[in-house]
């Protein structure tokens, strides 16, 4: 069970540095064994995500406004 970093901070506070070493060194193994991948293939197909996703993307073409749940209902009037 991984713990969050709050949490993680919390603890830390209570334990010998013998034992942060010792998480560490854990975290590092873990780290270790991540699958990586050079930039220049990622970098490539994240950018080609974004752009075959980018007719469907709200922030880029907008909600039409039937379908805007933020749109305001009514107006106010004040006297």
């Amino acid at each position: 069970m991984e713990l969050t970093k709050s949490l993680q901070a919390a603890m830390a506070q209570d334990l010998s540095e013998k034992e942060l070493l010792r998480m560490e060194v854990e975290q590092l193994k873990r780290e270790v064994t991540t699958p990586r991948a050079p930039i220049s293939r990622t970098g490539k197909e994240i950018k080609e995500y974004v752009e075959a996703q980018a007719e469907r993307d709200p922030l880029l073409r907008g909600v039409p406004e039937d379908r805007n749940p933020f749109k305001e209902k009514g107006g106010c009037l004040l006297s």
